[in-house]
């Protein structure tokens, strides 16, 4: 069933009015949700937590994604065969789309709009833990879209438990096109493995900083602080390399960090030249590769920036990674050689961020490599098909 760009932009407004009207009744169903959780992490709390802030950043989200161009129908490629034919290649939506994913209620909003607006149909599984506050969202969507005169299937919530979950994986009951996994290795793997539905990955953060030995060390002292402003999201700064050549290397690492100590982020060191400052801790078990989520930062240190490119291509979740370096033409070769999503040269990973980059909202931040990379907004949410047009041509 296909909806004009007008139809899904007026479906879009009333949901957008919708949230704002009724902005007190979504956080008091939060707050049920969050009394329900009893003593959990307090990073879970961040990413479960609706506010008046948070609100406004659905209403935010999906006005901006109004503004943005429809991909439904776009003609990538025209041909006119000798023949007669005419061949043309067209944007289409992906068709059933799954999402799973734990706490964060602003995803019912901003998954579901990323898919509406091109076309697509979602399935939205949230964890049990914000259960109230998805279930009411989806009603305001269904309100929408309903006044639209569009099927309330263009937007479920499914309310099932773990084991119509894992039938529903195995045996693809809704007729699914597409699952997106969003959450932690452990839901991801899991989903890899039970399922014969294609995936779209939105992987783990453990995100890399490398400051040069050439570089404007106050930079990066703000590029990592702002780095683990926020602990629960995937683009926040876990692992540091500093370069040992850079110089006054003892003075500035200390500086470091004093200043992440500052904030409460528990620094484990490796390396020679860091294990002795005080209050850090000395790395044991290697954990390079983990994801932290939580008030803590491993700084390490290197001879070169080959080095530092090994160890980012091999621990990282390829989400994002950033140098801090004075000289582009290093920058540059630095970017093109780590395997990540998003490469910064001198700014923070926090702006891996589908509204940040310019998408409005994003259904998921990919870090495989087919069939899209990075954030994943409403022009990337789609596939394409070939049209031709004939009279009776036969190929001889």
């Amino acid at each position: 069933m296909i909806f004009s760009t007008e139809t899904k932009n007026k479906a879009l407004k009333d949901l957008a009015l919708l949230i704002a009207q009724n902005k007190e009744e979504i956080i008091a169903q939060n707050k049920i949700d969050i009394d329900g959780t009893g003593n959990i992490d307090p990073t879970l709390i961040d990413r479960l937590k609706v506010d008046a802030k948070k609100v406004d950043g659905m209403i935010a989200a999906v006005e901006d994604v109004i503004t943005h161009e429809d991909p439904q129908g776009n003609i990538l490629h025209e041909y006119n065969h000798p023949n007669g034919m005419l061949v043309q290649n067209k944007v289409v939506p992906f068709g059933n789309i799954l999402i799973i994913y734990e706490s964060r209620p602003d995803v019912t909003i901003e998954a579901a709009i990323t898919a509406f607006k091109g076309g697509n149909k979602i399935l939205l599984k949230g964890g049990k833990e914000s259960k109230n506050s998805n279930i009411f969202l989806v009603n305001l969507w269904h309100e929408a879209l309903t006044k639209n005169g569009i099927p309330k299937d263009f937007v479920t919530y499914l309310d099932i438990n773990r084991e119509e979950t894992q039938r529903l994986l195995k045996e693809n009951t809704h007729n699914l096109d597409l699952i997106i996994p969003r959450g932690g290795e452990g839901l991801i793997n899991y989903i890899r493995t039970n399922t014969a539905v294609p995936l779209l990955i939105s992987g783990r953060g453990n995100n890399f900083v490398y400051i040069h030995d050439k570089c404007d060390f106050d930079m990066a002292i703000d590029v990592i602080l702002n780095g683990k402003s926020r602990l629960s999201v995937c683009n926040a700064i876990d692992k540091v390399i500093i370069n040992i050549n850079l110089p006054n290397f003892k003075e500035k690492a200390e500086i470091l960090i004093k200043e992440l100590m500052k904030i409460n982020i528990e620094v484990i060191t490796d390396g020679a030249q860091l294990e002795n400052f005080g209050g850090v801790t000395k790395m044991t078990d290697n954990i390079y590769a983990e994801e932290f989520l939580s008030p803590k930062i491993l700084i390490s240190e290197t001879n070169d920036i080959e080095d530092a490119i090994t160890t980012i291509n091999k621990y990282s979740g390829g989400h994002s990674a950033v140098i801090i370096a004075s000289n582009d033409s290093t920058s540059e070769d630095f970017q093109n050689r780590v395997d990540c999503a998003a490469v910064y040269q001198n700014a923070s990973s926090r702006f891996t961020d589908g509204g940040q980059l310019g998408f409005g909202a994003e259904i998921a931040i990919s870090t495989q490599k087919l069939h899209f990379r990075g954030p994943v907004g409403t022009g990337q949410l789609v596939t394409n098909k070939w049209f031709i047009k004939g009279n009776g041509q036969i190929r001889g």
